[in-house]
């Protein structure tokens, strides 16, 4: 049994939603998934295993940043979980991207430490991998939903004391920035698994930040949540 997911092989399912809150999990379970069962709650990283249109699909909150979700996926491997999407939030580096956009990610720069230490300091590119990516952008446009789709970046730091980093990032094309993907994108390559990444947009950070009001957080996270079942 893994130390931090107290769960049995067969508890999860092939395929596995990660959103970071805890909250979120329990919420997708409840209001997405059939038969939901609880398969953890250690450290109130909640996960649970339903279905969703008749096919398995688990849901696992991760927690912050890339250490923390580096841990729940090397467990839920291990677990037997071979496909991952993370259901996000993101702050927009672009501005063509308003509040409740969804940004599908492509590649994910690895400005975290957890990333860099997986691959020993050499330069790499954590991407997502690209039949999952594809499946989730057909299902949104099924659903009729438009995903921006390209790079994003991922940092250990929310609080960013480097005023100009936002400005720099988006100069490089970067669409969002965010805490996870590049940790889950270099996991999955190194474990052979799939992996992929869906945020919505809840603050938009050019000229200074700003937050998305709860109700729109709330419609963009039924909205991100509904293409990221259909596609995975």
């Amino acid at each position: 049994m893994p130390i931090h997911i107290r769960a049995q092989p067969g508890d999860y399912a092939e395929s596995c939603l990660l959103p970071g809150d805890p909250n979120r999990a329990r919420l997708i379970a409840e209001r997405f998934l059939e038969d939901a069962v609880e398969c953890n709650s250690e450290r109130g990283l909640y996960g649970y295993t339903g279905t969703a249109d008749g096919k398995p699909v688990s849901v696992q909150a991760t927690g912050m940043g890339g250490a923390a979700i580096a841990i729940v996926v090397e467990e839920l491997v291990e677990l037997g979980v071979k496909r991952f999407l993370r259901v996000g939030t993101c702050g927009a580096l672009q501005s063509n991207l308003a509040h409740g956009d969804l940004i599908l990610a492509l590649a994910a720069v690895p400005d975290d430490g957890t990333s860099v230490r997986y691959t020993s300091g050499e330069p790499h590119v954590p991407t997502a991998d690209w039949d999952l990516l594809h499946g989730v952008v057909h299902a949104a446009k099924g659903l009729g939903e438009r995903p921006h789709v390209g790079p994003i970046v991922s940092t250990d730091v929310f609080y960013d004391p480097d005023e100009d980093q936002v400005a720099r990032w988006s100069a490089r094309g970067l669409l969002a920035v965010e805490m996870e993907a590049a940790a889950l994108f270099t996991v999955a390559a190194l474990r052979g698994v799939q992996a992929g990444c869906v945020l919505a947009v809840s603050d938009v950070l050019l000229g200074g930040r700003s937050r998305i009001g709860d109700d729109d957080l709330s419609a963009a996270v039924d909205r991100m949540v509904r293409i990221a079942l259909a596609g995975i």
